[in-house]
């Protein structure tokens, strides 16, 4: 395989032969635990070794992380703020070669790996904007001579646990707002990903050192489930977790935080649709289909799965998808390639999960237009097929760029199908019509947390909150005020007269 500079950008983010998965911010652990490998998805190359973390590894960062949060939550929060302001420019002193190994270990092409490491930049910049806005609100009392008042307090530990399609976006998007809001976080990342953890840890560890933040803020734990799997969830300590995954490992995560009272973050599952109404403007949305659908080898957890078309247009729809999708045929490969426009899935059971979705498909009565193909190692031609909503395998999500074609009548009956999936992350409509815009952005319309109107599915800013509803989990990261749940909320009431008057007008006369 032509190198693309890789070996370079691996020795300039610090990437060994073996790499110890164990950190508190600047120190590294000689970790006690199994050394596990990490292949790349391009051609089943050897990237790495990592040496895991065992039991008494993550005790020792745990303990630190509690030594830690009584002095940074003490720090100014817009002090805070300004560490996080040099771990952005850290990122993009270190952007290409970071995008890069992101394309390398998870497989996504170079120009979106480049996009997640921007991402990655946009939420320090929007964090370090946050750390002077950590706003409370004062309300008039109904007693005279006081004042109330509520505000946000540091949380404690956060734990972050991030999924492979973003090795590096999503660990960001939660550590950079947990510390300005003066938590301190611990982050267990995809074992599929391994590396490109360890790298954002080596890249932000200088700011650490210059500005002796102490250790134990930034926290990296690379380990099996076994050794860090329901001890972590079950960790009293870490009163809030963050976990991004499949709807069953988050039902699992919220069940064991639950038990204990504990907060969950939860993004899981997508199943996400796009309606093309008769007033589209196709020229517009066939992009935005094509690149939902077949962007990361539809491994986005916004990836468009159902394409809801009506009736007068579903023809002429079908004819644009099948010319966009011979086009992207001809650019399957590797990602590293600036020609490639869809690169590898992440390993052989993608592959295979692939191959089962168009089966079952098959099996339901369904047509499949295009596609239906391996091309060896983890490369697939994406497909898409025309389906029934109800059935098993469109209800389900498969992560895996196939793309499910629907047929519609009326708008009623669009976001009736729209809706019935069990989850509710993202969502489009594509309409020049402002009535229908505007019933699908109401309370009537789509139920996911994210609705567009003439966007795609994917590609979600950091300025909004991001998360969805019903199976995808009900939690919000990066923007808006997201930020809300890294902290504890406290009422307060002053009493700044001479008397103590009771609320409601109670009378208590000793």
């Amino acid at each position: 395989m032509k190198d693309y500079g890789v070996q370079e950008s691996l020795k300039r983010l610090g990437i060994e032969t073996m790499n110890q998965g164990a950190t508190t911010g600047t120190d590294w652990f000689e970790c006690k635990g199994l050394v596990s490998e990490s292949y790349s998805p391009i051609d089943g190359s050897l990237i790495a070794k990592v040496q895991n973390a065992d039991r008494d590894d993550y005790e020792k960062i745990l303990q630190k992380a509690q030594e830690a949060f009584p002095v940074w939550k003490k720090m100014p929060a817009p002090k805070r703020g300004e560490i996080v302001r040099q771990i952005g420019n850290a990122l993009r002193d270190a952007k290409e070669d970071l995008g890069k190994l992101v394309t390398l270990e998870m497989g996504k092409i170079y120009q979106e790996g480049l996009g997640e490491v921007q991402e990655m930049i946009d939420i320090c910049d929007f964090a370090v904007g946050q750390s002077r806005m950590l706003y409370g609100f004062t309300m008039h009392s109904e007693r005279p001579n006081h004042k109330m008042m509520d505000q946000y307090h540091p949380l404690g530990i956060v734990g972050v646990i991030s999924s492979f399609n973003f090795p590096v976006a999503v660990w960001a998007w939660n550590a950079m707002l947990a510390a300005v809001c003066g938590d301190v976080i611990i982050w267990k990342p995809s074992s599929k990903v391994p590396l490109c953890a360890i790298a954002c840890q080596k890249i932000i560890q200088k700011v650490l050192k210059e500005n002796n933040v102490p250790e134990g803020v930034f926290n990296l734990v690379v380990a099996k489930s076994s050794v860090m799997g329901d001890n972590f969830i079950e960790d009293k300590r870490v009163p809030l977790i963050s976990v991004t995954g499949s709807t069953a490992i988050g039902k699992r995560v919220a069940e064991k935080v639950g038990a204990r009272l504990g907060r969950t973050i939860a993004e899981l599952g997508g199943n996400n649709a796009i309606i093309i109404a008769p007033s589209a403007d196709l020229d517009m949305a066939v992009p935005g289909i094509v690149f939902g659908s077949v962007g990361t080898a539809g491994q986005r957890c916004t990836s468009t799965r159902r394409l809801i078309i009506h009736e007068s247009i579903y023809e002429d729809v079908k004819t644009r998808l099948l010319n966009a999708y011979k086009q992207v045929e001809g650019k399957i490969g590797n990602p590293l390639d600036e020609k490639t426009l869809v690169g590898p899935v992440i390993d052989a059971n993608a592959v295979a999960i692939y191959q089962r979705a168009l089966s079952e498909v098959k099996k339901a009565g369904g047509k499949i237009v295009f596609g239906d193909k391996t091309l060896g190692g983890n490369y697939v031609i994406p497909s898409f097929c025309e389906v029934e909503n109800h059935w098993q395998i469109v209800q389900d999500e498969s992560f895996v760029p196939v793309l499910y074609l629907i047929k519609y009548s009326t708008l009623e009956e669009a976001i009736q199908l729209h809706n019935d999936v069990p989850q509710g992350l993202s969502s489009a409509i594509f309409t020049l019509n402002v009535r229908e815009a505007q019933t699908f952005l109401s309370s009537v319309g789509s139920d996911c947390g994210i609705a567009n109107v003439n966007i795609g599915t994917s590609g979600a800013e950091i300025g909004g909150a991001f998360g969805g509803e019903k199976e995808t989990g009900g939690g919000r990261e990066s923007g808006s005020d997201a930020w809300k749940t890294y902290m504890r909320r406290q009422t307060n009431t002053i009493n700044y007269g001479e008397e103590l008057p009771l609320a409601q007008g109670i009378k208590f006369d000793l």
